[in-house]
């Protein structure tokens, strides 16, 4: 079992857990992800890691209320503990040797995001950050980037803070107005934002990095559910990735996969409201 030493409600739709995990947090690096189960009948939710601390022995992960087994999570409190909580999954991303990183985070990818810029900073580079969000309130861990980043860009869908309007507008200003010099690109986030901002940095051949989360069973490649077409070639997020390199990855295919199994998570979320389970 793995106790649960925090929660944060973040806002009505997001939640960050603090797990006590020490073989997880003894050895995990940026940009990699863990799998759990709530209970023993509970599916296995991937779940990228936002953050570590070894001397705690705990990791902190961040998560979106979505569906029947987020739902589940949602129910647990301070104290609790869950039953599975594996990793750390996935490779580790391979940090730039560069001078200029600018990551891009729309909505939970700022959860991800966040390790890998401040890595890339602790290194020396520097890093701005543009965080996209609905509206001021799913703007997520703002602060914590500006401990590090040089700039942080914020845009909404409605305006509510910072610029409206969406990252791609920031950054084809970055990059066409004040013609800034990129050496790199990290963009997480939905796959309709990180395929924008690939069509703008494909053009101008700019290194752009994806994190991507395709359907995911096991973790291990095995099951072969997480592939993904990067360069023509299948791939599997679960042990290639997540992260990729954003300028050959199929966006179409990897979003037509996502749509697979929507029925049947809607059909689950349903019956869990009538058997009363989110009121639990």
């Amino acid at each position: 079992m793995f106790k649960i030493v925090r929660k944060e409600i973040m806002n009505k739709d997001v939640e960050l857990m603090e797990i006590h995990a020490p073989y997880v947090a003894k050895s995990c690096q940026p940009g990699q992800f863990i799998i759990l189960r709530v209970d023993e009948k509970g599916e296995r939710i991937p779940l990228t890691i936002c953050d570590f601390d070894r001397e705690k022995e705990t990791v902190t992960i961040i998560y979106q209320i979505v569906g029947y087994s987020t739902q589940l999570l949602s129910l647990k409190q301070q104290g609790d503990t869950i039953l599975d909580f594996v990793g750390p999954l996935g490779k580790p991303v391979e940090l730039a040797n560069c001078k200029k990183v600018i990551g891009i985070a729309g909505g939970l990818g700022s959860a991800p995001l966040f390790p890998q810029l401040r890595a890339l900073a602790n290194a020396g580079v520097s890093v701005d950050v543009i965080i996209g969000a609905r509206s001021e309130e799913y703007v997520l861990l703002a602060k914590d980037f500006s401990e590090f980043c040089d700039n942080v860009y914020i845009t909404t869908d409605d305006g509510s803070v910072g610029e409206k309007g969406f990252v791609t507008t920031v950054l084809e200003r970055l990059l066409n107005v004040e013609n800034q010099e990129i050496d790199e690109i990290i963009a997480i986030g939905p796959v309709v934002m990180m395929r924008a901002v690939v069509g703008i940095t494909k053009p101008k051949n700019i290194p752009t990095s994806v994190s991507l989360n395709p359907v995911m069973i096991d973790g291990t490649g095995m099951c072969g559910c997480c592939r993904v077409s990067v360069d023509g070639k299948i791939r599997f997020a679960c042990v290639d990735g997540p992260d990729f390199d954003g300028l050959v990855v199929d966006f179409d295919e990897l979003m037509n996969r996502q749509r697979m199994f929507k029925k049947q998570e809607e059909h689950a979320c349903n019956l869990s409201k009538l058997r009363g389970e989110d009121n639990a």
